[in-house]
């Protein structure tokens, strides 16, 4: 079998310059070409780059080390697995509670971003969602629950740069409506998505808040044809007691 090539050994070159500032900070050019055994130019021309688009910072003393941006997001991974970690006991538990497909999120570049999914056990019909897939923030029970903590001006942005576009009929696309769901969803701490992003399929969901801000969300899915007034509020009940619970734990980290 053949072996297959690399796709832009340039990539590769500025992996190597990654590594080898991810283990000697502080660097001097010709430090990093040495130890990466590069020409000093080619070292040079990568790290300019590199420092241009935030992985790479050049300091005062002219030496270099890792950009906040690459940083920025090895932290957030791991803010990512803590959140699964923290939370798993007590989404468990909800599932158990209710029977209903449970789903843990966190927020990535204005969407929702599956990272956790727990299945029922006693239901024959299952959702068709899975991690790692995203959705909108409009349409979504997580997604709502978190633009509610959105400060005014992040809001307003959010509606600059995002089309309100319908998913199905049911799909709030007038920023008018939209926002007086969102005063409701500060009022009453949950979101829903009534069939706005699947047909037959109804959501409630809650934001997950840490000291610093915005940790994520969680939210449970259920077919319409199996929602009754006396379990919605059920689902509702559970899934404020879970969003203590959590948060509890996430003040304490």
């Amino acid at each position: 079998m053949e072996k297959q090539k690399p796709y832009g050994t340039v990539l590769i070159k500025a992996s190597h310059l990654l590594d080898y500032l991810a283990e000697h900070a502080n660097s001097t050019l010709q430090e990093v070409a040495k130890g990466t055994g590069m020409t000093a130019s080619t070292a040079l021309k990568i790290l300019d780059t590199l420092v241009l688009i935030g992985y790479v910072e050049k300091t005062v003393t002219k030496t270099y080390r890792l950009g906040s941006k690459l940083i920025r997001y090895a932290n957030h991974d791991l803010a990512q697995t803590e959140l699964v970690e923290i939370s798993r006991p007590y989404l468990e538990d909800l599932n158990e509670a209710v029977d209903e497909t449970v789903h843990l999120g966190v927020l990535v570049n204005d969407e929702i971003l599956y990272v956790n999914k727990l299945e029922p056990k006693g239901q024959t019909i299952l959702m068709s969602s899975k991690i790692g897939i995203t959705r909108p923030l409009y349409s979504s029970a997580m997604g709502k629950a978190v633009l509610a903590e959105f400060s005014e001006a992040d809001y307003e942005k959010y509606l600059e740069e995002t089309p309100l576009v319908p998913h199905t009929a049911n799909t709030i696309t007038n920023p008018l409506k939209l926002a007086e769901e969102l005063t409701e969803v500060r009022q009453t701490a949950v979101a829903y998505d009534d069939e706005e992003m699947e047909k037959d399929i109804f959501c409630i969901g809650a934001t997950l808040m840490s000291p610093e801000g915005i940790a994520g969300a969680f939210s449970v899915s259920v077919p319409k044809y199996r929602l009754t007034p006396a379990f919605r509020q059920k689902m509702i009940n559970q899934i404020l007691e879970t969003k203590s619970a959590i948060e509890g734990q996430l003040s304490k980290n």
